[in-house]
């Protein structure tokens, strides 16, 4: 199982998610190529209703304890209930990484 594999099976799991998109944006930092370093996962679950946004990260974190403790480097977090997404109706944009002259 890969770790996208890994992350996606763990937070469907814990958090019930009406939507859950993990993307690999390793490419975008200098790593080797087809690592699984950094991520940015957008998650929308009802058990963050009542949540700061603080709360959320920390509970998600939590999940992944494994994964950022070893192969995880970096996780961008973005929490939402089903109200906020639709008010919403997408996440930021990932900005380019600044030590990575391919996506500068």
């Amino acid at each position: 199982m890969t770790i996208q594999q890994l992350i996606e099976t763990k937070l469907t799991a814990a958090l019930s998610p009406t939507l859950l998109e993990v993307i690999n944006e390793s490419h975008m930092h200098r790593v080797e190529p087809g690592s699984e370093s950094h991520f940015k996962v957008v998650i929308v679950s009802e058990q963050f209703a009542g949540q700061r946004l603080l709360s959320r990260h920390r509970q998600v974190n939590a999940i992944l304890a494994d994964e950022l403790a070893g192969a995880v480097h970096a996780l961008a977090l973005h929490t939402y209930t089903a109200s906020e997404w639709q008010e919403k109706g997408k996440a930021p944009r990932t900005p380019a990484c600044v030590g990575n002259p391919s996506h500068s």
